[in-house]
């Protein structure tokens, strides 16, 4: 029976000729010639066959080659007896395809070093064989993904999910690499360690890391509390009351706030120096909340779509403005909270720009992100790389912690909102 004649419940089986093809294409691909090295002609099953061993990248090498040719078989089997759940476990062979194939980008040169082939290897060095199986490998996903009906939505997410993987790993891996250096020519090292984790705070002397970091978490706390009241305080005046004049301060506002803010930086560093506050923490929580206000935009949508019936609710049972603005609009308006609250940390948190031309050299009053980029200098990226990565990991945590811990309150707010 061909396979135009089937018909099976949530298969659209228009696209099964294409997905089977593409994978059986992907398969084939590993007996085309592989890669090109100091003038000859390298085929992937020989090169497996050479290279022999267990490391994890011998691993990840043979993982390639058996989920192409895999898929390939899997695809024909299906073929002749096509079931729904066989359908959908070919398709997450097909993901798991595309990510071995990715990862041979990162892994080639050392598969060939490891075979014993040396030389000045490049991706561009890689032939008709990887690029025909990487190819494939993605664009037999798509099919199999629009055979099964998933949206194409998601057929997108998951490619530039798997893209996005890999420098997340890179810096991941780099963290933990035992080897020193910037550049090493390989995507997974050779050995793991925490030693770079324990450099960053074993010689303040020389990289005073948790010093920038307690530096950092003081500037994003009590700017994250000052901005978010100010940008609240401000929407709901905004939102709330009428006055003359408002409308202009509103866009007088938005038009101050369409220019970058780096085009104030000289002015407000001479105007902080003449202050007698430069190379200080309180200059960068002073100038922050100093221009919070402009980014009531959002918030003040936010708080029109409250009813203002509430509040004349509460006018006629006696509630002064404030306890409108603190026991009825605020209680209804956590997700936006959440919103300002994560934004607020997070500017503070990464900011470069200005930090950097306030402390100059001043390294003792460093933030995480002035601390980072001090350490990737060229004189010194070779000696500091890895405890980079390293550093970038710990600056990430704080943000996952905010993250996870408000998420639960953002999510409450967008099914709450117009409960009371």
């Amino acid at each position: 029976m061909q396979m135009k004649d089937k018909v099976i419940i949530g298969l659209n089986l228009k696209y099964y000729m294409a997905a089977m093809v593409l994978a059986i294409v992907s398969g084939v691909s590993t007996l085309l010639p592989y890669a090109s090295a100091e003038g000859k002609v390298i085929l992937l099953l020989p090169l497996l066959l050479k290279l022999g061993g267990t490391s994890y990248v011998a691993v990840s090498f043979y993982a390639a080659a058996i989920l192409a040719i895999a898929t390939a078989v899997f695809s024909i089997v299906q073929y002749q007896k096509t079931s729904k759940r066989g359908v959908f476990a070919w398709q997450v062979i097909s993901a798991l395809n595309c990510v071995a194939w990715t990862s041979l980008l990162f892994v080639s040169k050392m598969v060939l070093e490891g075979a014993g082939i040396y030389g000045k290897f490049l991706n561009k060095n890689l032939s008709a064989g990887f690029w025909l199986g990487f190819v494939s490998a993605y664009l037999g996903l798509i099919f199999i993904m629009r055979v099964t009906g998933t949206n194409i939505g998601y057929i997108l997410l998951t490619i530039m999910s798997i893209i996005w993987l890999f420098p997340i790993l890179w810096i991941v891996l780099t963290a933990f690499r035992e080897e020193q250096g910037y550049y090493v020519g390989y995507f997974i090292p050779h050995g793991f360690t925490f030693n770079n984790f324990v450099e960053l705070f074993s010689h303040p002397e020389v990289l005073p890391f948790g010093k920038w970091w307690v530096n950092t978490l003081i500037v994003s706390a009590f700017g994250c509390v000052i901005n978010t009241m100010i940008i609240l305080m401000c929407a709901f005046i905004l939102s709330r009351t009428r006055y003359p004049g408002r409308k202009t301060f509103m866009n007088v506002l938005m038009i101050i706030g369409m220019f970058p803010g780096f085009m104030s930086l000289i002015a407000v560093y001479n105007i902080l120096k003449g202050l007698g506050l430069n190379q200080s923490l309180a200059a960068l929580i002073i100038v922050g909340a100093a221009g919070a206000a402009m980014g009531y935009h959002v918030t003040k949508g936010f708080f029109d779509t409250i009813p203002k019936a509430l509040d004349e609710a509460a006018t006629i049972d006696g509630a002064t403005r404030f306890q409108i603005f603190t026991k009825v609009t605020l209680p209804l308006s956590s997700s936006i909270i959440v919103y300002i609250v994560l934004g607020a940390f997070m500017g503070a948190w990464s900011d470069y720009i200005f930090p950097s031309m306030l402390f100059g050299d001043k390294q003792a009053s460093y933030t995480v992100a002035v601390g980072l980029y001090w350490m990737t200098d060229f004189r010194r990226i070779d000696s500091y790389y890895t405890q980079f990565a390293a550093g970038a990991l710990v600056v990430a945590i704080p943000i996952v912690i905010l993250f996870v811990w408000l998420q639960r309150f953002y999510v409450e707010g967008l099914s709450g909102a117009v409960k009371g």
